[in-house]
């Protein structure tokens, strides 16, 4: 479901430092984060995205969210934007 939410959206930005720079311009709808990403990577991208108050929506494997972002590495974050 939410790999399908990316792969739909308008806007996404791809990565944990773009996702950071987003959701600092407050242009963030929604996270997405891979459960197989390493907790130091993401972890200000999810207390970040609690303090605002945005929605975080949890997938399985960086594999596939970079597949359904359309590269052809992992992603950690993503964010889709308004």
């Amino acid at each position: 479901m939410s790999y399908e939410k990316v792969t739909q959206a308008q806007s996404i930005i791809v990565g944990t430092k773009q996702t950071i720079k987003a959701l600092d311009d407050g242009i963030v709808q929604e996270v997405i984060i891979a459960d197989d990403a390493d907790h130091r990577i993401i972890h200000k991208v999810l207390v970040l995205a609690q303090t605002k108050g945005i929605p975080i929506t949890k997938v399985d494997s960086m594999k596939k969210l970079g597949k359904a972002c359309g590269i052809d590495v992992g992603a950690a974050t993503v964010a889709i934007t308004n």
